[in-house]
């Protein structure tokens, strides 16, 4: 009799923390993807890479330009090469193609990387913005509306404005919603 009304004073006591856990937990979701293309300095950044990725492409264009250019001359001369002096050239034709591969391949990467580079500092300040809102409206968790292409939230009320408040700590004003019908 005395271990029955142990047992159950412990699972009420237990019962009681689960309850006052539960009351605590506050969760809030963000859309960190339309925070960003909201903050003015994005416009900068899309300009900077785009000027960027413009000179990459120059690059790549003037390459594969002189390699076609050496291929034609190749060819025209090639029925007056020894068969030495063909291969020689043919290898160093091969070699100025994986060159070019190589080199498109390491400005992309350099592409990604000038891309981070950019946005770094942008993703640091919503990130601060969004730890600040969270603590400031206790918060207990908060969700990001979408990773990559999958949902990582399945439900929620719409009337959570976390993002709303978040725009507000960066000063940033969101545009007009549409009026539900």
């Amino acid at each position: 009799m005395k271990a029955r009304i142990i047992l159950s004073a412990i699972a009420i006591f237990c019962l009681g923390f689960v309850a006052q856990a539960q009351t605590n937990v506050k969760i809030g979701y963000t859309n960190i993807d339309y925070i960003m293309d909201l903050m003015p300095e994005m416009e900068q950044i899309g300009a900077d890479i785009q000027d960027y990725s413009g000179q990459l492409r120059t690059q790549v264009q003037t390459k594969s330009q002189d390699f076609q250019r050496q291929v034609q001359s190749y060819q025209q001369s090639a029925p007056t090469m020894t068969d030495e002096a063909r291969t020689q050239k043919e290898q160093q034709l091969q070699k100025l193609q994986e060159d070019i591969q190589q080199f498109e391949q390491d400005a992309q990467t350099s592409y990604q990387r000038k891309l981070q580079e950019l946005l770094e500092p942008v993703q640091t300040k919503v990130f601060n913005a969004i730890n600040a809102v969270a603590a400031e409206n206790n918060y207990t968790h908060v969700f990001s509306e979408t990773a990559g292409q999958a949902p990582v939230l399945l439900y929620t009320k719409d009337d959570d404005n976390f993002t709303d408040l978040v725009l507000a700590k960066l000063g940033v004003t969101p545009p007009a919603r549409p009026a539900a019908n």
